[in-house]
């Protein structure tokens, strides 16, 4: 049995999180958020220590630590702009990190964690869950063994409604959560570059507060990408049946279907880390350079455009 600390607890993420740990037969020993609106807790460790604020909880893990009880993962469900300060602060304490996504903002933050990564002889783990999922790795399977000379014809949306309060929170705030491609999209880049290779092109022909849209061109794909927070974005069919998200994925028009299993992956991201099979910082590299690239290049004109950009005005 593993001891765990998290910080975050009181996030949209972290259940998932408490979950895991508990799923996986290990124990939550702490838990950090600002915010006390943490009863969650009592469904999964109401027996654990919680702090609202970070000096109290880093020297308790240190108390923890001279008594003789060692932290041995600290799992990280804080907002994006954090997750580099909480990672090193896991591996000053002795322990391996588990971030969510994405796991830094930009790429240089990677290159100074691998080098305290090294320091620390510690792990950093990041979720990437899509990376599990049945027919994701299917899909992979099938163009490492086409080995086509032609590229997939890919088309990405993604909208998942989001209320008014997400704009005044710090997702809405680009500085700390890197912008729309980022705070949602950004465990698809990494899918996507993960079966369909090397970037070769990254073009962004939309950028606003709740929607973005562009093209990718990979070694072995051609993706149209449109991802949005906005309600108005949603195919009529789904307004018709009062539903908030719209998510797909087509390769050659042929629908690839991984709703089923999504919300469940983060057990089994736990289950492969705990046996040393985890995501790390090399495996985030990809994804991390593509959206930061999405948020700094200029609007293009150009290239092949996502269907649903013609709605837009």
């Amino acid at each position: 049995m593993k001891n765990f600390a998290l910080i975050g607890a009181a996030g949209y993420i972290a259940p998932r999180h408490l979950k895991a740990i508990q799923q996986t037969n290990n124990q939550l020993i702490a838990a950090l958020d600002k915010f006390d609106s943490v009863g969650i807790m009592d469904r999964y460790f109401p027996n654990a220590d919680f702090f609202v604020e970070f000096e109290r909880f880093d020297r308790h893990i240190e108390k923890l630590k001279r008594a003789g009880t060692h932290i041995d993962y600290v799992s990280i469900c804080t907002p994006n702009y954090l997750h580099d300060s909480h990672i090193r602060m896991a591996l000053r304490r002795g322990a391996d990190a588990i971030c969510e996504k994405p796991l830094v903002l930009n790429p240089w933050n990677i290159e100074a964690l691998m080098g305290i990564e090294k320091e620390s002889g510690q792990k950093i783990n990041t979720i990437l869950q899509l990376r599990l999922h049945p027919s994701i790795i299917a899909l992979k399977s099938k163009v490492a063994l086409a080995n086509k000379n032609e590229k997939y014809d890919v088309d990405l949306t993604y909208i998942t409604s989001r209320g008014k309060w997400y704009d005044i929170s710090w997702k809405g705030d680009e500085s700390k959560s890197g912008g729309i491609a980022t705070n949602i999209g950004v465990h698809f880049y990494d899918m996507l570059s993960w079966i369909f290779g090397e970037v070769q092109e990254n073009k962004v022909h939309l950028r606003e507060k709740s929607k973005s849209a562009g093209y990718l061109e990979f070694k072995n794909a051609r993706v149209r990408w449109f991802l949005s927070i906005d309600e108005n974005d949603l195919p009529i069919y789904i307004k018709e049946k009062q539903q908030k998200t719209f998510r797909s994925i087509t390769v050659d028009q042929q629908e690839l279907e991984f709703s089923d299993g999504f919300t469940d992956l983060h057990t089994t991201s736990y289950q492969e880390i705990l046996k040393g099979n985890g995501f790390g910082l090399k495996d985030s590299e990809k994804s991390i350079q593509i959206v930061h690239d999405i948020r700094n290049l200029a609007i293009s004109k150009n290239g092949e455009k996502h269907a649903f950009l013609s709605h837009i005005k």
